[in-house]
């Protein structure tokens, strides 16, 4: 198994803000500023893509015998330092990527704030021309193997079949949000907050991680006993972290009745 779970976390990108609206003010009001336009716009608060500033890559990596879950650079680490190592890391090693909504959120963010970034990384973008395997089976085909949406995959590829997934994680028994929510990370960032921030992300990584290995079981990928075996292997990891919010997630998981 070679296999990258991601998530990544997001706030405005208030210096884009100020130069496409010509906004000479602080940071909270050019935010609130994006998100009127927005609304007026499309009756919804949500930012564009590419106005969503990477603040944490939290990833979850099953290589060989390896399992184990980190957020990406320190907590001082600038958005292009994040970006950079998450793209080297395809580069290297080429896993296959889980996530839950990349497709429509993640990955385009990534994207465009690479783009911004001037990040480089052609294995991700291969399609066939240097490398055949990649003609059908790559990242950026929606229906290919190398990145798994897992929300994509269990709707049918049908939007109005989608589900949260704090909602799923919890409907099969796994912790789901341990306390935050999305919605938060503005505030706890403009308070500093970065740790909790990468904390919260960790745990939605192993939440996406705990639904991939039941789509991995109910596709015969994996064996009940080996489906098992993965879940046990990421228990340990867990207790042997030694980090509160990891604890607190395996408490939760083991009190939940199976």
């Amino acid at each position: 198994m070679n296999v990258l779970v991601f998530d990544i976390e997001t706030v405005p990108d208030v210096a884009a803000g100020r130069r496409l609206y010509r906004l000479d003010l602080g940071d909270e009001d050019v935010a609130r500023v994006m998100i009127h336009k927005r609304r007026e716009e499309s009756g919804q608060e949500f930012l564009r893509h590419y106005l969503h500033k990477v603040v944490a890559i939290s990833v979850l990596l099953r290589r060989n015998d390896e399992c184990r879950v980190w957020s990406l650079g320190d907590p001082t680490a600038t958005e292009a330092e994040i970006l950079g190592r998450f793209f080297e890391g395809l580069e290297r090693f080429s896993p296959t990527l889980v996530s839950w909504n990349g497709g429509g959120f993640d990955l385009p963010v990534l994207h465009y704030r690479a783009l911004l970034h001037k990040i480089p990384c052609s294995r991700y973008w291969e399609t066939g021309e240097e490398d055949s395997a990649f003609r059908w089976n790559n990242y950026l085909s929606r229906y290919h193997a190398r990145h798994t949406d897992v929300m994509d995959v269990l709707a049918g590829y049908q939007a109005r079949a989608t589900a949260p997934l704090d909602e799923i994680s919890t409907f099969l028994g796994f912790p789901g949000k341990q306390g935050h929510d999305g919605a938060e990370v503005w505030g706890r960032y403009r308070r500093g907050e970065i740790d909790a921030i990468r904390d919260y992300c960790e745990t939605d990584v192993l939440n996406t991680y705990l639904v991939f290995l039941r789509l991995e079981l109910m596709r015969g990928h994996l064996t009940p006993e080996a489906h098992g075996k993965e879940e046990e292997r990421l228990k340990a990891v867990l207790t042997a972290s030694g980090k509160t919010h990891l604890s607190e997630f395996l408490r939760a998981w083991e009190a939940t009745p199976a």
